[in-house]
C-alpha cells in the first residue's frame, strides 16, 4: 500500500493518482510481490520537496527524493529516482543468486544517538553525554560489495554489517570527497 500525503501543501485526488500509478508501475515491473511505502509532498523554498520511502523485502527501504518548481515535477523526479533504484535492486538480487540473502543472516545490533557537548562549555567532572534515541536494527551479513551496493541503493550516509568473509563487523560510508569508506576492525588489521 502507498500513502501520498503533504506536509502543508494540499495534494489534490490528480496528484494522488498520478504518484501512486508511477510508484505503482515501477513496483510490477520488477517486483511482484506486496510492498509499502509513502510519498510527502512539501514546500521547499519557491518550489517543491518529493520524499519517497518503499519498505520491500524485510529490511529493505528504498529513499528517494525529487525538487523542482511544482509539486508534479518534484513527484515525478522522486518517482524516476525510486525507479533507479529498483533496477539496480533487482540487478544486486540477480548478482547474489545463489548466495545468502541479507535478511536470512541477519544480527542485530543496537542504534544510538547520542547528543553532542557544547563546545565551549566547560566539562563537569563526572559528565557523560545524553542518549537521546535508542532503536535495535538488524545487522546483515554482507559482502563489501553488497554493502556499498546497499549503500547506494538506500541513499544512507553509513552501513554497518557483519562481514560474509570473516564474520567481523564492518562500516561502509560515504566521504565528504564522494569516494566510499570501509572500516574493517579485524584482527589482522589491528596489529
Amino acid at each position: 500500500m502507498l500513502r501520498v500525503s503533504g506536509k502543508s501543501v494540499d495534494v489534490g485526488e490528480a496528484l494522488r493518482t498520478r504518484v501512486t500509478e508511477k510508484l505503482d508501475e515501477s513496483l510490477s515491473k520488477y517486483f511482484q510481490h506486496g510492498s509499502s511505502g509513502h510519498v510527502t509532498i512539501s514546500r521547499e523554498g519557491s518550489g517543491f520537496r518529493a520524499d519517497c520511502v518503499l519498505h520491500l523485502d524485510p529490511g529493505t527501504v528504498l529513499e528517494a527524493h525529487g525538487v523542482a518548481q511544482d509539486a508534479v515535477a518534484a513527484a515525478d523526479d522522486a518517482a524516476l529516482k525510486i525507479e533507479k533504484r529498483l533496477r539496480r535492486y533487482k540487478r544486486r538480487l540477480k548478482d547474489r543468486s545463489g548466495t545468502i540473502r541479507a535478511h536470512e543472516a541477519q544480527q542485530f545490533a543496537a542504534n544510538y544517538v547520542i547528543e553532542a557537548p557544547d563546545e565551549e562549555a566547560e566539562e563537569q567532572e563526572g559528565w557523560s553525554p545524553v542518549t537521546i534515541a535508542e532503536s535495535t536494527a538488524a545487522l546483515p551479513q554482507l559482502s563489501v560489495r553488497d554493502a556499498i551496493a546497499e549503500l547506494d541503493l538506500t541513499g544512507a550516509p553509513v552501513i554497518v554489517f557483519r562481514h560474509a568473509g570473516n564474520g567481523g563487523i564492518n562500516i561502509v560510508y560515504k566521504r565528504r570527497d564522494g569516494n566510499i569508506g570501509w572500516i574493517d576492525p579485524s584482527p589482522e588489521t589491528t596489529r
